[in-house]
């Protein structure tokens, strides 16, 4: 990535993120477009000029034009790792006491993320939250849930789903398991995030 390349719209990290997370599909500017609420040709370009700057790969199949993220290269996976710990400040807004409470768990876990309809919608019922951690943290994590039950700031019932490192191989195949990777925000380790993503590709 040249020096020239360096200055990116929010548009461009927004597809960026998009393709990383979704790492088991194939993605062409039209269905970016859709999929993401933006303008077919401004998609099109955008995806080109990510292409150029060595985040995307371009693959031509028939007459179409698909691009994925190139896992391969370190820049781009140290890039998105510097984008993807900046999600802190996407959450919305009615998740501010919910990101608080999560924060007892950093010294605990390797990687959680919440997932599912809170990040999208504050019409929600219950918050989904992913927690990957070591048996051994077992005792620490449900004291941390616990204490976050007892205190009552969080008014929705929280669904914890915990894995171990192991777990992720195993679920690899798992429709649920690549909805909740592919569609969440970041609380802890983006890092942890974008290795695992690496190893599943």
């Amino acid at each position: 990535m040249s020096a020239k390349n360096i200055q990116f719209t929010k548009t461009e990290i927004k597809i960026l993120k998009y393709i990383f997370k979704h790492y088991k599909d194939r993605h062409n500017a039209r269905q970016l477009a859709r999929l993401l609420s933006l303008n077919h040709a401004h998609v099109n370009k955008l995806c080109n000029l990510l292409n150029q700057k060595n985040l995307l790969l371009k693959e031509e199949i028939g007459n179409s034009i698909y691009y994925k993220f190139d896992y391969d290269n370190e820049m781009a996976l140290k890039f998105i790792e510097y984008l993807l710990s900046l999600e802190l400040k996407e959450f919305p807004k009615w998740l501010f006491v919910l990101l608080h409470s999560l924060n007892k768990f950093k010294k605990h876990i390797k990687f959680g993320c919440v997932f599912g309809s809170s990040i999208k919608n504050s019409k929600y019922n219950d918050i989904d939250v992913l927690l990957m951690y070591d048996k051994k943290k077992s005792a620490d994590v449900s004291k941390i849930k616990k204490e976050i039950r007892k205190s009552e700031l969080v008014e929705k019932p929280i669904r914890y789903v915990e894995i171990t490192e192991k777990d992720v191989q195993k679920s690899r195949e798992e429709k649920v398991f690549y909805s909740i990777f592919s569609e969440n925000l970041i609380f802890h380790n983006p890092s942890k995030y974008v290795g695992v993503i690496k190893c599943l590709i």
